[in-house]
């Protein structure tokens, strides 16, 4: 069972940036997306072949009669999801349509192999279909085919003489010789394997100064280098000469015993493995050219070190260019040698100037395979030629420094890079043409396009001109290496600007940040070293931490040290008694600097809390205080309880008593009550109609009413006393509010009050129902009693959450108060308007079961303005 794929974005890129040849599809064969280098070998653009099918877009090639490679391409992909399997090729050759010219194919060999990409439930998202262009190798192995019959039927009609012939060999054999000098010479590191086993064959010096005198040469490699074991190169030996496909290797690391001491070496390495052929066509060994590029690889993390590597390199391959222009002379004098010799030949024997010319073919390889060292060195390099620095020989390495400009054929500074002609490198080429001395530059700035009339970029450069010198030792051209280092500068840039970023935002800060590499000296520290320590924060650096903060100071840290440059992340506090007169308490983070599993030093952070630890002892000291005073205090405490049960008993007596006083009290004042009327009605109309006899009898009235009411309120406070600890429920306040509001309806009415509520945030509470409604009716009641006569009664009734209280919030704007008074309002029989009936006794109730639910009650108001009472009840 299939699943289509979705292809997103991040994928997309990553596919297509891949350096080999991938087309990834769906498992209906329709093409996805595809890699550059894929694209650039078919002759195809994405645009045009993505979402069609693969046998669309590569059909078989109509003009070769019973050619069907795309049934064996079909019968793989169908194997693949049958079996869910990679599934590989074998070598075949499939035509690619060539767009320019219609119902036209381009004949093309390839190595093919089919991977499956599987989701977590087995099923195949998308297929990716790799393939290898042999074309190439093909066509050499059938010229050389056809090259061996022709010279087999030569051989076959022509009788040669064996002087000539010998001679010819022997010619041969010196440019043999002369090449294998030049490979001796070279210093490049160069060898030649022999056999599946990779014995060496071949080794010049710069090679066998690997190993030292570790002997090489008839030794398999697993042999010879036997510490080898375990990395990556004697699997791609194997794979080289399984596959003949060339491998090449950028800073790949490579770890020998250079010296033969047991100790292994890290160093970096661009080398090329190639296949070498015998005449049959089939691989019989392996051809190394390399170059340690350790320096290069160094040189991200230590500029100065890169800068060392770059100048002996440069040295080297100046050497090496000197050596190049003795070999082409020396080759310029065997070709002279060689075109006497053939006409010599020629003169004598037709046949015997065939086979001379063979043996300059042969040495013309010779020569040819000197020529592909330079264009596969994986350093950039060029020559041109004459005074106008016409580009001679470009190799790939240079032509990537300029991937969009034609360099070979045309002149440096009037044709393919013009922009170069007012700059300071045009002068340096020119100087060295004329006296021949060597240029050489690091981290030049050089403003050039990449690209045919693209945007001039700032890009810095490593380079070495030097001249190339003709039979008459004067100078006919120059050679270049180059290297382009933009990136490392202006990483280094960045580097540098981080630091200083860095040393602005650590010198702010109040905390000592340090560095101590691995002998325990500091390479690092911020300002704040200066409040602790008599020196500038850049005097500390190369100091020892012992230097620095003493022998006293040093015993307190050293262990801690220690344990951080094993690797340790550390976090402890410490007394730190720096010098006589300065001691500091100090909370300390080490950080350890691992870098490729060594320790190469740790980051100090260093707080002073020596305020706060001071503190702490004095709060300690005075612990110590507080538990003697705990200890007087429980004994007085102790006292206390037996007092506050006293008060209960007596709040009790007290609360009986008024309960009895105010029972006992109601039978008299009935009777008093009952005697006035009598009184009044026994008295004659003429004189009850009296004024003074009128005022006499309403003031006694009114005090036997003022009397009942006292009872009545005292038996109410009792009462609430006694009710305080009634059972909370969950109570609908909005409820509560309206019995209250129909309750005072003929008030609220008299007044033209208007009441508004919102209760959104709590329409329910937790409470005693009968308590709740008494705390809103006397509120209300108030503010109805207390209105304003100038206006309308305006109420608000709010209800809200403020931490761990409901707040139930009554406003009015009624005649409001000052607050002078606060205390009297809320006392039993207090109050501060005169002009309306009240007892007083309302707001003291209010608190009262507030208070008694661990609640308060708080009021703001204003005279003429109005009030505000917040009751506070606990969640």
């Amino acid at each position: 069972m299939t699943a289509n794929a979705f292809l997103s974005p991040d994928l997309h890129h990553l596919f297509k940036a891949v350096p080999d040849l991938y087309l990834l599809i769906s498992p209906d064969f329709t093409i996805l997306t595809a890699s550059d280098p894929y694209l650039k070998a078919t002759m195809k653009e994405l645009e045009s072949i993505q979402g069609k099918s693969l046998f669309d877009v590569f059909p078989d090639n109509t003009f070769l009669a019973g050619f069907n490679p795309s049934a064996n391409l079909r019968k793989s992909l169908e194997w693949v999801l049958e079996h869910k399997k990679p599934h590989k090729n074998p070598l075949q050759r499939y035509d690619i349509p060539q767009h320019t010219l219609p119902n036209s194919f381009k004949e093309k060999y390839w190595r093919t192999s089919n991977t499956p990409v599987l989701d977590e439930e087995g099923n195949i998202l998308y297929i990716i279909h790799k393939v290898v262009d042999v074309t190439k190798r093909v066509m050499d192995l059938k010229r050389e085919e056809s090259s061996k019959k022709q010279a087999s039927e030569l051989q076959g009609r022509q009788q040669l003489k064996s002087e000539a012939l010998d001679e010819a060999r022997a010619q041969a054999d010196l440019e043999r010789r002369k090449l294998h000098n030049l490979l001796m010479q070279a210093p490049a590191m160069i060898c030649i394997y022999e056999g599946p086993q990779h014995t060496f064959s071949f080794v010049n010096p710069p090679y066998q100064q690997l190993v030292g005198k570790r002997p090489l040469l008839g030794k398999p490699i697993a042999e010879a280098m036997p510490e080898l074991e375990g990395q990556a190169v004697f699997g791609l030996l194997d794979q080289v000469y399984r596959t003949g496909e060339t491998f090449y290797a950028h800073e790949m690391k490579v770890q020998l015993d250079h010296d033969n001491s047991g100790a292994l070496g890290e160093n970096y390495y661009n080398f090329i493995y190639q296949a070498t052929y015998n005449l049959d066509g089939q691989i019989d060994g392996i051809m190394t050219f390399a170059y340690e590029v350790t320096a290069q690889v160094v040189a991200r993390r230590e500029v100065e070190d890169r800068e060392k590597a770059l100048r002996a390199l440069n040295l080297q391959l100046s050497e090496a260019n000197r050596e190049i222009q003795t070999s082409n002379q020396e080759l310029s004098q065997t070709q002279l040698a060689m075109r006497q010799l053939n006409q010599e030949l020629e003169a004598r024997v037709a046949e015997r100037t065939q086979e001379l010319q063979r043996s300059k073919a042969e040495t013309e390889n010779e020569r040819n395979r000197l020529h592909k060292l330079f264009m596969r060195a994986p350093a950039p390099i060029c020559i041109m030629a004459g005074e106008d620095l016409v580009y001679e020989l470009v190799n790939p390495a240079y032509q990537e420094l300029f991937p969009g400009r034609k360099l070979l054929g045309n002149s440096l500074l009037g044709e393919a890079l013009v922009e170069l002609a007012s700059q300071p490198v045009a002068q340096l080429f020119r100087h060295v043409y004329a006296t021949g001395e060597t240029g050489e530059k690091k981290e030049e700035m050089i403003a050039v396009a990449r690209h045919e009339g693209g945007p001039l970029e700032e890009r810095y450069f490593n380079y070495t001109i030097q001249a190339r010198l003709n039979e008459a030792n004067k100078p006919d051209g120059v050679i270049v290496f180059a290297y382009e280092v933009t990136a490392q500068v202006e990483a280094r840039q960045a580097i540098e600007q981080s630091a200083e970023k860095l040393q602005l935002i650590t010198d702010a800060l109040p905390v000592l940040i340090g560095y101590l590499d691995k002998d325990e000296k500091y390479s690092f520290a911020n300002k704040a070293y200066e409040a602790w320590f008599p020196m500038k924060s850049t005097d500390l650096l190369g100091r020892t931490v012992l230097e620095v903060i003493g022998e006293k100071a040093y015993q307190g840290v050293e262990e801690y040290i220690k344990r951080a440059l094993a690797g340790e992340r550390l976090d402890f506090e410490s007394r730190m008694p720096y010098r006589e007169g300065f001691t500091k308490y100090i909370r300390t983070s080490y950080v350890p600097d691992i870098r490729e599993g060594n320790v190469a030093g740790f980051y100090t952070l260093v707080n002073d809390v020596t305020e706060q630890v001071e503190i702490r002892l004095e709060i300690e000291e005075r612990e110590k205080e507080a538990q003697a005073l705990t200890r007087e205090l429980a004994a007085t405490n102790n006292e206390l309880s037996t007092a506050n049960e006293q008060l209960k008993r007596i709040n009790a007596d007290l609360d009986n008593f008024i309960y009895t006083a105010s029972h006992d009290l109601k039978a008299p004042i009935f009777n008093i009550e009952g005697l006035l009327q009598i009184l009044i009605e026994s008295i004659p109309d003429e004189t009850l109609a009296s004024n003074q006899l009128n005022r006499v009898v309403r003031m006694i009235g009114d005090s036997i009413g003022r009397f009942k009411r006292t009872i009545q309120h005292l038996t109410e406070v009792i009462k609430l006393q006694k009710e305080s600890g009634e059972e909370e429920v969950l109570v609908d306040v909005q409820q509560v509010i309206q019995g209250v509001r129909l309750d005072l309806s003929t008030q609220l009415n008299a007044v033209g009050a208007k009441v508004e509520t919102d209760l959104a945030d709590c329409p329910d509470i937790r409470f005693s129902e009968k308590n709740l409604r008494s705390v809103v009716f006397n509120l209300l009641s108030n503010a109805i009693k207390y209105s304003s006569p100038e206006r309308r009664l305006d109420v608000s009734i709010k209800c809200y959450r403020e931490g761990d209280f409901v707040v139930l919030s009554v406003q009015d704007n009624g005649l409001g108060m000052e607050l002078t008074g606060t205390k009297k309002l809320f006392a039993m029989f207090g109050r501060l308007h005169d002009h309306v009936e009240g007892s007083g006794i309302g707001l003291y109730m209010v608190k009262k079961i507030v208070e008694n639910a661990e609640g308060r009650i708080e009021v703001d108001s204003q005279l003429g303005a109005g009030s505000t009472f917040r009751v506070y009840l606990k969640r």
